[in-house]
């Protein structure tokens, strides 16, 4: 049995690793970067090695800083978690050569079924469909683009290597074909180290269905079941769910004879995922796959009762599957959310900072996978994903209201979620049938629904008033004046005074709030009654104003200036003209020069940030005045990039 095992990763799934690990009785060690030095997962870690600077080329994907931390610690096994190397053959090879344990496939089987192409080829040869495309090696500007004619639109580029979305694009007009490659390529080659890509046809609105698979060392191979992940954005999957509603069981039957088959093809050892598309006609096309762990991994355990990552440290310790095939099955549904530092009304860009409050959703049915806790940093340099939010029922309609309960209840402050936007889907018609394919967000998310925050509620400005007045947030008075409270909102200021009562927990409430408000606190967690009605939420009380945090939204009320100040007229921060940074990053194209000609979202330059790349667009026609930043640049928040008159 393994001993001592290095987890070469970071986040939720370093502690998740940790935690089985230590349930099998193996002592598990970490990995840092310099910007991870304070990160939770390093709590769950016997002994932990930093490996180098934050940027992710120089330590997570630092195969040699790696085997030295292994070295150092004294490790007899390495699990590479999912992304960063978990795909990597090298990676796997050098750790065997080493002298370690890999807990998962073989460099070969990696190698057959991390390359896309070699995976379609496979899966032609041994008589499993396949989406029509080309996955050939030449790869060439000219031979590409002659493919994408012949297949037509619309089309999806892919990166050969890896997953999760990344060096992926959709393209509807073959004159966007070549800027399209070119992104995909760029993208590919700094998250795999590999530009290759293969095009395919771009199914309309198929669902997106995986069968997860365990292999021992003994040529046994079971599956257990499909997980559906339908539900994506920008190619990352979103809410991942398990069994579909729409397998029937002969479909079900055959594509999980398919997953087996082709793991069996190429000597699979340890846990993987088959990928298929299935259309709107029940017929089902492979895809890839995913030669490791799967971040949706929870449900497939939820509702099959078997730990995955037992299972993966078990057979890579030479053990036999106990698992039978005709024994399998699921047991209820399970659903999980993937909440992410992402805020849903801008368009969903990465939101960075320091989480204030932390208050997951607890339960029967519910469980929380996590990486991070009040206190943690949540930096630009990597994957904005803060936890997973899995839940269990005894039937779907079970799960679903139990996700929707769960989202209300989880409070996350410091930054803004993506939760708004779950609990949109959790309650969303499609979603609460089980009608849901890859076009559901296209089909379902109306225009207008994430433009502007909502607007300022009762039930928040009396949290926001109730802190201010807990906190001493307020400017006390004396005598019988009231303490006066001030809010700036979006269209207007709301003015309230609170006076004092023989309960030092209750207050008078005039102006823009009225009524008799009772408070109770507990840390960041506020009860408030007014007049009577029940009010339940978490805030945080700052010097600039109050952050409220109330059915899973978040809301930061600031303090406004006094009516003598309001009227003043301040001028803009940046010069006229100047297109900001909207988020940490760095510049990794610079498509303009200065006194070019530019017309109305034009490509200006390519900003990358938590591992995906945003276009920044000249908002109107102009010319290029002056360029403040330059490729290979990092830029902060709101940062001026480049000026336009």
């Amino acid at each position: 049995m393994i001993r001592r095992l290095l987890i070469a990763n970071r986040g939720e799934i370093a502690v998740r690793i940790a935690r089985g690990a230590r349930e099998l009785g193996v002592t598990p060690f970490g990995v840092y970067s310099e910007a991870d030095r304070e990160a939770l997962h390093l709590e769950f870690m016997a002994d932990s090695a930093c490996i180098g600077p934050a940027d992710v080329t120089a330590s997570y994907l630092n195969i040699e800083a790696l085997l030295e931390a292994a070295r150092a610690l004294k490790a007899d096994a390495v699990h590479p978690g999912y992304g960063f190397l978990s795909e990597r053959s090298e990676f796997a090879k050098a750790v065997l050569d080493a002298g370690l344990i890999f807990v998962g496939p073989s460099p070969d089987a990696m190698e057959a079924m991390g390359s896309k192409q070699r995976a379609k080829a496979l899966a032609r040869a041994i008589g499993v469909p396949v989406v029509p495309g080309y996955d050939g090696a030449e790869q060439g500007a000219k031979r590409l683009r002659s493919e994408a004619e012949r297949i037509g639109t619309p089309l999806l580029i892919k990166a050969s290597a890896g997953g999760g979305g990344r060096g992926m694009r959709i393209v509807n007009d073959l004159a966007d074909f070549e800027e399209a490659l070119q992104s995909a390529r760029r993208e590919a080659k700094a998250a795999f180290g590999d530009d290759t890509v293969l095009l395919e046809r771009y199914l309309q609105s198929p669902r997106h269905i995986e069968f997860q698979v365990l292999a021992d060392t003994h040529r046994n191979v079971v599956h257990l079941g499909e997980r559906e992940c339908s539900i994506q954005r920008r190619h990352q999957k979103v809410i991942e769910e398990a069994p579909s509603v729409a397998l029937s069981g002969e479909v079900r039957a055959a594509m999980g004879e398919a997953a087996v088959r082709l793991a069996r093809a190429v000597n699979y050892v340890n846990a993987g995922t088959l990928e298929f598309m299935l259309d709107r006609n029940g017929d089902f096309y492979f895809l890839e796959m995913n030669t490791r762990l799967q971040v949706e991994h929870p449900v497939t355990e939820s509702v099959y009762g078997v730990d995955l990552v037992h299972w993966q440290l078990r057979i890579a310790s030479g053990e036999r599957l106990t698992l039978h095939q005709e024994a399998l099955g699921p047991r209820g549904a399970a659903i999980e959310a993937r909440i992410y530092a992402e805020d849903p009304y801008n368009q969903m860009l990465p939101s960075t900072g320091t989480i204030t409050v932390w208050q997951p959703a607890a339960g029967p049915g519910i469980r929380i996978d996590s990486g991070v806790q009040a206190g943690s940093e949540v930096s630009m340099y990597y994957d904005p994903m803060l936890a997973k939010l899995i839940v269990w029922g005894e039937d779907r309609p079970t799960a679903v209201k139990r996700m929707q309960y769960a989202l209300k209840s989880f409070a996350i402050g410091g930054l803004q979620t993506n939760i708004p936007l779950l609990s949109w889907i959790a309650s969303n018609e499609a979603f609460t049938t089980g009608e849901t394919t890859t076009s559901f967000f296209d089909e379902q998310l109306r225009d207008d629904l994430f433009t502007q925050r909502p607007s300022l509620s009762r039930e928040t400005l009396a949290l926001a008033t109730a802190a201010a007045l807990q906190n001493g947030s307020a400017g006390w008075r004396l005598g019988s004046i009231g303490i006066p409270i001030r809010f700036a909102g979006v269209e207007r200021t709301y003015a309230i005074e609170a006076s004092a009562t023989d309960d030092v927990t209750r207050y008078k409430l005039h102006g823009d709030l009225k009524g008799l408000l009772t408070v109770r606190q507990s840390g960041p967690t506020l009860a408030v009654q007014l007049d009577g009605e029940a009010i339940s939420g978490a805030a945080v009380a700052e010097a600039v104003g109050i952050e409220v945090l109330r059915n899973g939204d978040r809301s930061c009320l600031r303090f406004a200036q006094p009516p003598s100040l309001e009227a003043r007229s301040h001028a803009s921060a940046g010069a006229a003209g100047a297109i900001v940074a909207p988020m940490p990053g760095r510049i990794i194209k610079v498509a303009v020069q200065s006194g070019d000609q530019v017309g109305e979202r034009a490509l200006l330059m390519v900003l990358e940030a938590m591992k995906m790349e945003h276009r920044i667009e000249a908002p109107s026609a102009g010319t290029i005045k002056r360029l403040f930043v330059k490729d290979g640049e990092l830029v902060t928040a709101a940062a001026p990039l480049v000026e336009i008159e």
